[in-house]
């Protein structure tokens, strides 16, 4: 049993103790102050013992029985006396536990004049929540519904969002940032200027990038990442989420939505948008846009110079454009277009998670043995034809690609639109590379038998109401043991 629920089951004995201590006082015509007049205690701590707030002693529950005529096996027993106090117990249980908490209602005192129907109703009603919240837990569809409804929103808004702008805009200037790239001593001083200290620990649970301790002002970072990686990033990233007030998400697509503005927030602080778009209108103007000098010019990861220019380009630059992430296995992992450019969908609308063609950009730049410099593609498709910059990166789940793409009357405002490399992709209107050449097929169909490695995302749930993957007790003990004494 672990701590949490080893803490419930002892909630509830004592819930079920008080509630058999006022159903047999009620019995025998007690009043509160009567009962404790005869055991020589306060109203307002039997009362507490009542509700189930206070477990009572040993020495205080003979007492008890010796006044109630009973005896303190009798009060100990696990089932109340009658079904009314049954549903009144598992109601107050209810209250107290997390479907109540997630839905914002607050414990309310069960009176005598509330109907044995309402009682019986509200029963199964948190019953039938829980139900629902099970099963959009046990399947990755409501996932994918969250995600097609995100990027249609990122898709209108042409992926720039004014409001994180202007927080961006206002952190910078309260710290007084001059502009320009966005050093590490500055992301230090925006925990400063949240409250927040950095604390670096070997320590740090698996399944977190960072920690805060919000009664502390403490915010816990990983060393090995500190040593390794770009600092600022995993700084911001928990910054971010304080900046924009996030609380503990309710559904799966709130916690879509949380990841996608701290992730935004997060790259507008690095590439503060009044610097870098007179930046990227120069580069138009000389025709000579790249990622990679985006990349160089504010010292971020290639991933994060091409979500931002996703973030500016069609609003301040009238460039519509697409971006893709696509695993090493050929797995589209993030997806973003209002290019019109027809990425492969499932029957929901779904990117994520769906083959890349194996012609298309993100998947030739993996074969492509010069990872110094970029690579650049044209690519042939139902739809019309497209330009792609692609790079490789590693991260801890294998290689990714990213790319970045625009249709081909835009290419021209582009360096590497003189490329030869040339592609066609149809998978949109036929089978293209879906289906195997039919003089493979015919040789191997009948001769191959692959032993398939199943993601670990098929079989994960995707809980609502909490941080997905993340392991809360490990957490809690983390911040437990690194607290100040």
């Amino acid at each position: 049993m672990t701590i949490a629920e080893d803490r419930e089951a002892d909630d509830a004995d004592a819930l079920t103790i008080g509630r058999r201590i006022r159903q047999l006082r009620a019995r025998r015509g007690l009043t509160l102050d009567a009962l404790a007049t005869a055991v020589q205690r306060a109203p307002s701590q039997l009362s507490m013992i009542e509700t189930g707030k206070r477990e009572p002693k040993l020495t205080l529950l003979r007492a008890i029985a010796k006044v109630l005529e009973t005896s303190v096996d009798s009060l100990l027993e696990a089932e109340p006396l009658d079904e009314r106090t049954v549903m009144e117990v598992a109601l107050e249980r209810a209250m107290r536990g997390q479907t109540f908490q997630a839905l914002g209602i607050s414990p309310f005192r069960i009176g005598k004049g509330v109907p044995d129907e309402a009682l019986v109703a509200m029963l199964a009603l948190q019953g039938e929540i829980d139900r629902l919240r099970d099963e959009r837990a046990a399947t990755p569809e409501e996932a994918r519904r969250a995600n097609v409804e995100l990027r249609h929103l990122m898709s209108e808004q042409d992926n720039h969002f004014p409001e994180l702008e202007e927080q961006a805009r206002g952190i910078l200037d309260a710290v007084g940032h001059p502009g320009g790239p966005l050093t590490q001593r500055t992301a230090s001083d925006i925990a400063a200027h949240l409250g927040f200290t950095l604390h670096y620990v070997p320590d740090l649970p698996q399944t977190t990038r960072s920690v805060a301790d919000l009664k502390n002002g403490r915010l816990y970072l990983s060393s090995r990442v500190a040593a390794r990686g770009d600092a600022r990033t995993a700084v911001l990233q928990a910054l971010s989420s304080r900046i924009l007030g996030h609380r503990e998400p309710t559904s799966y697509a709130e916690f879509l939505r949380q990841r996608v503005e701290t992730n935004y927030l997060t790259g507008a602080l690095l590439i503060p948008q009044a610097h870098v778009v007179p930046f990227l209108r120069d580069a138009k103007t000389a025709k000579a846009i790249s990622i990679e000098d985006l990349r160089d010019a504010y010292s971020v990861s290639y991933e994060t110079a091409a979500h931002r220019f996703t973030n500016l380009a069609t609003v301040h630059l009238g460039i519509p454009v697409h971006f893709l992430k696509v695993h090493e296995s050929g797995t589209i992992t993030k997806a973003y277009e209002n290019d019109d450019v027809n990425f492969p969908t499932d029957r929901l609308g779904a990117i994520e998670g769906q083959l890349c063609c194996r012609r298309w950009t993100s998947r030739v730049v993996f074969d492509v043995d010069d990872r110094f410099n970029p690579y650049y593609q044209y690519t042939d498709t139902g739809n019309g034809t497209y330009w792609c910059t692609a790079r490789v990166e590693d991260s801890s789940e294998g290689q990714h690609s990213v790319s970045v793409g625009v249709r081909f009357e835009d290419t021209k405002w582009f360096l590497g639109r003189d490329t030869p490399n040339r592609g066609i992709s149809k998978h949109s209107v036929e089978v293209c590379c879906r289906r195997a050449p039919a003089d493979l097929e015919a040789a191997w169909r009948e001769n191959a038998w692959p032993n398939v490695r199943t993601p670990r995302t098929l079989l994960a749930t995707l809980p609502t109401g909490a941080f997905p993957g993340v392991d809360t007790t490990e957490v809690y003990e983390f911040l437990a043991s690194h607290a100040p004494r």
